[in-house]
């Protein structure tokens, strides 16, 4: 274990494919010479042997290829490939090649500025100290510090500028030198010569495959680095020869196999869909409407992801593939027209291809696709889009008029596969999904995709059902039901003509409205235990304190003092409404602690410990005699302690921690070497067997501590609980003017209850919900008409923050239910289901909060909290809430079961 290499990978939280790439880094640089004057075929040799697939380097120096898929992080293994070869072997010239103009700057911003949120040296201290001096091809011939002796130089070249630089030019009506070529003033030699004398240069080649052609080949060889490092998703030159010196792949195939670094892509038809009698006109329309109900869906989605989780709101667009530049321009009059949507995208369309604008121009506006204030949201393209293109937002692909369907989708895929939330998928279907609409060409793609060896083996098919992309979705947020409340007064007042009563009116419910906002936050004061706290007089003076600093922040109101006397009357009714409308919910942040590893205490096995020492001998053979003879080796070196000998290579196994384990070590190792020592020979040296066999010994001792090996669940760390939050919003997706129903109403199909908002509630914290499953909206019937309980509230999903699974994901309970004794916090599940590995974790998590929450009201006179998980198939409009929960709840001897 390179203990460099795992730093690195650690500080720059490598993705598993890309620290298996760093390995290989670390393994080859560990055998190759890393020189300029190099015996080529034994350096591929020493590769060959390591890495069979590298046949041969392909170029004049020690070059090997990663092959890598698009979005999993090239630039990132250039970063600590860069980092590694600076930490362990000192190298500091670094030359790095664009393929474009947009990925030259991209990786301009990505290696030097230490403020960009992609920073690729982030967490290296190293770094921090000795920030690389970052030289590109435009200011190259004005740099002057080029000879330090400890820093860290990355050059940085678009292809086609290095390319520009390297030919000669014609000054005058003259053959002239290229310009990189010539002396320059602060050098006193050209910048290629200085490039091409350093010893320690290592070239890194971004999308590779632009660079295999006879030209780029000569003028990179020329530059005579130690190393080069190619990287690509498609490793085949200009020919269409696949690369011969490819040490690692992580392909597509993979990936999507995986499924974690890529969006999930679908290819989509209309469900029935039929091509034959229509026109291609015909058959474009519908899909490209298609497009669009399925665009409109996906931005819904991505909204809504937004809301509930805070991250940044990301705006989808569509890409449509057409066959050429007047089938581009049919394709972009037909999406801009009032014919299509009533011309809701006449500006929300951009043409990119060889007639509407240059490849450089071409390159930015693509990228700008990403920014939120940008209005595109159809691109139409004729094989504009190269490789590199790094968006994260492009989520429906339409391949128009395609001869060869399975290619062009093989081909098209790439363009939509990286994700935007940091490059991971979220767990949310629609937010990780990438569509292909390909009705006519559906049966192709799938008969194409049984194909073992297509990346269209690895995707999913589904049939869109036409009257579900009709209908059009929107994004409706539920507040609160005061908040709700206030809404509605807002609304009467604004229907008030006399404006002296509506200016009153208006002062009142600003007053309300404004301690609505406020009063959530002294949760935290230490005067706050409980809701009634608020009404305790120097409360109150410190509330209005921020309602009057609040009114005054920015412009300030007018009508500041109206309101803040008005917020004086009105303020105990308004904490009564504001505990009448939520129920306590203690507020805590419920983490886990770290998993931790250890070995059980035991005493080691030595049976078969017994080594010989081996004599050290020198051979000699006559070159013209052949004569042999053997000299025996006096040993002058001091092998030291043989215990400490056997731990130094104990420690190097990855799970063996020498601060956590010293005592055992030594133990272990003490055991070993009595052993040891009670075989020895008279004439034997202890120490000197142990250096002989300490690699066989470790491993038979490693294995016996493996046996003793224990991984900890992490506890839960006692969290800061505070007494009470506010009723987060809710946010979801439904159909508009079609979506609501009645929380009674079961006249329709249980398959469809995910899709409708159910309004009609009395009793609880919100007005409207959404649910899951039928068992869930019966549940929420029980609730509502059980005298038993005072009020309920089905959770926003940021409501707790409970977090199970190592911290990676947060618990969303389904029901929170106030009775007058008790607050009960419910999980509706089915019966199937009930005793899953997740269903459990989720479990241990609730019942810790209960826990906790139970400890805080029991001190400050509250309701004590209990966990329920009720089977789905214990639901029945006929149950009382008692008899439903109670035979439900987790004792906390059931707590153990889940340990």
């Amino acid at each position: 274990m390179n203990q460099i290499a795992e730093n690195i990978k650690q500080r720059l939280s490598l993705r598993k494919p890309l620290q298996q790439a760093l390995d290989i880094l670390t393994h080859l640089a560990g055998e190759l010479a890393l020189k300029k004057e190099v015996d080529i075929i034994t350096e591929l040799q020493k590769v060959q042997a390591l890495y069979p697939t590298c046949t041969t380097f392909e170029r004049a120096f020690v070059s090997i290829c990663y092959s890598i898929a698009t979005g999993v992080g090239k630039t990132r293994l250039m970063g600590a490939c860069i980092a590694y070869l600076y930490l362990q072997k000192g190298i500091r010239n670094f030359f790095v090649l664009a393929p474009n103009l947009t990925i030259y700057n991209k990786l301009i911003e990505d290696f030097g500025n230490s403020s960009n949120p992609k920073y690729v040296f982030n967490g290296i201290a190293e770094f921090v100290h000795n920030k690389p001096v970052i030289i590109t091809g435009d200011n190259y011939n004005q740099v002057s510090s080029l000879f330090s002796e400890t820093e860290i130089r990355i050059n940085i070249f678009n292809v086609s500028k290095f390319a520009r630089e390297t030919k000669p030019v014609k000054e005058g009506g003259k053959n002239m030198t290229p310009r990189i070529k010539r002396l320059s003033e602060y050098l006193g030699q050209s910048y290629w010569d200085y490039l091409s004398s350093l010893q320690d240069l290592v070239i890194l080649m971004d999308e590779a495959h632009r660079y295999h052609a006879d030209k780029s080949k000569e003028a990179i060889n020329e530059l005579q680095p130690i190393l080069g490092i190619e990287l690509t998703a498609t490793p085949k030159d200009e020919k269409g020869n696949t690369f011969k010196n490819v040490v690692y792949e992580y392909s597509l195939a993979k990936a999507l196999t995986d499924g974690l670094y890529v969006k999930n892509p679908t290819i989509a038809t209309r469900r029935d869909f039929a091509a034959q009698g229509k026109s291609e006109e015909e058959i474009e329309k519908i899909k490209l409407e298609d497009a669009v109900s399925i665009h409109e869906d996906t931005k819904q989605a991505l909204k809504l992801f937004a809301l509930n989780t805070g991250k940044k709101t990301v705006k989808p667009f569509i890409l449509v593939v057409c066959k050429d530049t007047t089938h581009a321009k049919a394709v972009y009059d037909l999406v801009t027209s009032v014919d299509f949507y009533e011309g809701i995208f006449a500006e929300k369309v951009l043409q990119i291809d060889s007639t509407t604008r240059n490849e450089e121009l071409i390159e930015q506006d693509f990228i700008s696709l990403e920014h939120e204030d940008n209005e595109i949201e159809i691109v139409i393209h004729v094989n504009m889009l190269k490789e590199g293109w790094d968006v994260t937002n492009l989520y429906t692909i339409v391949p128009l008029r395609a001869a060869n369907a399975s290619v062009l989708v093989e081909q098209t895929i790439g363009r939509g596969l990286r994700l935007p939330f940091g490059g991971e998928r979220t767990g949310d279907e629609k937010v990780d999904k990438l569509t292909i609409v390909a009705h006519d060409n559906f049966d192709k793609v799938i008969a194409a995709s049984k194909d073992p060896n297509s990346i269209l083996n690895k995707l999913n098919f589904v049939e869109i059902d036409e009257s579900q992309l009709k209908q059009k979705v929107e994004v409706v947020t539920v507040q609160n039901t005061i908040t709700e409340s206030l809404k509605t007064e807002q609304v009467i007042i604004n229907q008030i003509t006399d404006t002296v009563v509506k200016q009153q009116r208006q002062n009142q419910v600003d007053a309300k409205k404004i301690l609505v906002s406020v009063i959530p936050f002294f949760n935290t004061n230490s005067s706050v235990k409980k809701v009634e706290d608020l009404n305790k007089p120097e409360v109150k003076q410190q509330v209005m304190e921020a309602v009057r600093k609040e009114l005054n922040t920015g412009q300030g109101n007018l009508f500041a003092e109206n309101i803040v006397a008005e917020a004086e009357v009105v303020y105990e009714k308004l904490v009564a409404d504001f505990k009448k409308n939520i129920i306590e919910i203690p507020r805590m942040d419920l983490v886990q602690g770290e998993v931790t590893a250890s070995f059980d205490d035991f005493d080691l096995d030595a049976n078969g410990f017994t080594y010989e020492q081996l004599n050290d001998e020198i051979v000699r053979v006559g070159l013209v005699d052949k004569s042999l003879d053997v000299i025996e080796v006096k040993s002058g070196v001091n092998f030291g302690n043989p215990v400490k000998l056997l731990i130094s290579e104990l420690i190097n196994f990855s799970e063996i921690d020498y601060d956590s384990n010293a005592d055992l070590l030594y133990k272990l190792a003490q055991q070993a070497v009595t052993q040891l020592e009670s075989n020895i020979k008279e004439d034997e040296d202890i120490c000197k067997l142990m250096f002989q066999w300490r690699t066989i010994i470790a491993n038979r001792v490693y294995q016996q501590m493996m046996q003793h090996f224990r991984l900890q669940e992490p506890e839960y760390i006692k969290p800061d609980v505070r007494p009470f939050t506010k009723i987060e919003d809710w946010n979801f997706t439904t159909f508009a003017g079609a979506g609501r129903k009645d929380y009674r109403d079961e006249n329709f199909p249980a398959i469809q209850v995910p899709k409708f908002v159910f309004s009609g509630f009395e009793k609880s914290c919100h007005f409207e919900y959404k649910f899951d499953s039928r068992p869930e909206q019966t549940f929420s019937f029980i609730l509502e008409n059980d005298a038993t309980v005072l009020k309920w509230l089905r959770p926003a999903s940021n409501q707790f923050r409970i977090y199970w699974q190592h911290n990676n994901r947060i618990y969303e309970p389904d029901f929170i239910a106030e009775t007058a004794d008790c607050i009960y916090m419910i999980e509706v599940k089915a019966a199937n289901e009930m005793l899953d590995t997740d269903v459990q974790a989720k479990a241990v998590a609730a019942l810790k909060y209960c826990n906790y929450a139970t400890e805080y009201t029991a001190e400050h006179g509250g309701k004590q909290w209990k966990y329920a998980i009720i089977p789905h198939d214990k639901v029945a409009k006929n149950n009382s809430f008692k008899g439903v929960v109670l035979a439900n709840v987790m004792k906390k001897f059931q707590y153990a079961l889940f340990c």
